[in-house]
């Protein structure tokens, strides 16, 4: 048993000798220990350290969790969080000292059987039970926590804990925006020669939990797929996900990072199929997502964390233009972008969505050339942009159909095409452009319900059966407006095909600007 992986691994930790930083850890939430301890066998091969949360268990569980880390057979860290600090112990600190006592007292001389780190709020200094840790070697980690708001100065705040070589501060804190993420970035360049955690929470946080070693953070929380909704507001993220997707284990100091960004850029296949490329193709890169509201905060992040290039989606495909040093020929034609790239230091941007969903159209309908082809363009914005050059190189007439006519106009004057409304008043004009029907909204998008007002564009619309249609949107598989043509006999196509063409010429100019 001593000479076990996992227990060396322990014992590297106990004699201070650094292990491959960061750690992954995996954050446990269940009512009790035989459930945390199954979670640890599944997720074994991925994480580094197991966070037991004794805050979680139950009453009962708590009374035996000095035996956890012997059984873990993995090092482990003990927290017994406060409600006021997102936890769910309320029960008092007087009982909360006991508990902690309770798991680190009787220490065995088998240090594997300890546990390897405790975690100590910043304003929790109990010295009986500091020295408790310290004799047996259990680091203490000492934390501060905001769960609503940003924390400012995060340099200065680190160096005010006031920790010793046995302490490893951590600041774990709510940003309010994409920019706290990056002033977060900016300010722990200074810090890669000490150990420190430090994690942004929620959706906005992902970049720091698989960035951990470009943010000089000490390891990195994870939940199981299973226990992730009791953390839910923190925006954990699993092992695996962040191993098998990420390669989290293989990004260093030389790791290349791309990304994407949108709002709310809840379902994204872009870091599947990029993360995948550069592992063929032996690249040490990353593809992550970074969501933003603006193109502003966005492009400053790219800026900041020195990407090599990102993907640009809804809502930021035409604001992101005025940040671009370049754009080429399509950009400025269309005007939309989604591939941005930094070639030292100049930012040049393209379009290859247009070239994607030129391929895709081909290939779906089987025609070279739409000439002679009357074709519905539904949506103004920037993917609409891309379709609706596609559809005027490819020869089609058109007409682009919007809720706001402005922009319809403005879009289809750009190409020489029709407009209208996109309600039921323009089922007219509808019926003479319905032979190829391209849906470019957002509409539908993750949707699970069956076909209505609200997850249909066409909802007031009834297919013959004749119609060839088209859906950008690829989750779900299938849309609700496909649903319906497809049941009507309509031939029917989800944007999968148009992602990966586009995603192709996408990673092309990736490694041109890696190389």
């Amino acid at each position: 048993m001593t000479n076990s992986p996992q227990i060396a691994r322990i014992s590297e930790i106990k004699r201070n000798e650094k292990m491959s930083k960061p750690l992954i850890c995996l954050c446990l939430t269940a009512k009790t220990m035989a459930e945390d301890l199954a979670l640890i066998e599944k997720y074994r091969k991925y994480i580094d350290v197991a966070e037991l949360r004794a805050d979680f268990l139950d009453d009962d569980e708590r009374l035996n969790m000095r035996e956890f880390p012997s059984k873990a057979k993995i090092p482990c860290i003990l927290t017994i969080r406060r409600t006021v600090d997102g936890g769910e112990y309320s029960e008092g600190e007087a009982s909360r000292t006991t508990l902690f006592a309770r798991a680190l007292a009787f220490a065995d001389e088998d240090r594997t059987k300890n546990f390897a780190y405790v975690d100590f709020e910043e304003d929790f200094h109990v010295p009986s039970l500091q020295d408790a840790a310290l004799a047996y070697g259990t680091k203490i980690i000492r934390s501060f926590h905001d769960m609503k708001n940003p924390v400012k100065d995060i340099a200065s705040k680190i160096k005010s804990m006031g920790i010793s070589k046995f302490e490893i501060p951590k600041i774990a804190f709510m940003p309010h925006s994409l920019k706290d993420v990056t002033d977060l970035y900016n300010e722990m360049q200074s810090f890669a020669d000490s150990d420190q955690i430090v994690c942004a929470m929620g959706p906005l946080g992902l970049p720091t939990r698989i960035l951990a070693s470009k943010f000089n953070s000490y390891l990195s929380y994870t939940s199981p797929s299973e226990l992730l909704g009791n953390l839910l507001e923190i925006g954990h993220t699993d092992p695996k996900t962040l191993c098998e997707l990420y390669h989290f284990h293989d990004i260093n100091k030389d790791t290349a990072i791309y990304g994407i960004t949108g709002w709310p850029l809840k379902v994204t296949s872009s870091p599947q199929l990029h993360n995948t490329s550069f592992k063929e193709n032996n690249m040490n890169a990353v593809y992550i997502p970074f969501k933003s509201e603006s193109s502003d905060e966005a492009f400053e992040f790219a800026k900041a964390a020195g990407m090599k290039g990102f993907s640009v989606t809804v809502p930021h495909k035409e604001t992101i233009i005025k940040h671009l040093d370049v754009a080429d020929k399509k950009v400025s034609e269309i005007g939309a972008c989604n591939t941005v790239i930094n070639r030292n230091g100049k930012y040049f941007g393209y379009n290859t969505d247009c070239t994607g969903f030129e391929k895709a159209l081909v290939e779906f309908t089987g025609l070279e050339s739409l000439k002679h082809k009357k074709v519905a363009i539904i949506g103004a914005g920037g993917a609409a942009k891309a379709v609706a050059y596609a559809v005027h190189e490819l020869g089609g007439k058109a007409c682009v159909f919007n809720r706001t006519v402005s922009k319809a106009r403005a879009l289809a004057e750009k190409f020489g095409f029709d407009f209208a409304s996109l309600d039921a008043d323009s089922l007219p004009k509808l019926s003479k452009f319905n032979e190829i029907i391209i849906q470019t909204t957002s509409k539908g998008m993750s949707a699970t319900a069956a076909p209505s007002e609200e997850n249909d564009p066409l909802w007031f619309y009834d297919f013959s059966g004749s119609e060839l249609v088209y859906d950008i949107v690829y989750e779900p598989e299938t849309t609700p407006i496909m649903e319906r043509a497809k049941k009507a006999g309509c031939k029917v196509h989800n944007g999968y095909t148009m992602l990966k063409y586009q995603g192709a010429e996408q990673f092309r100019l990736y490694k041109e600007v890696y190389e």
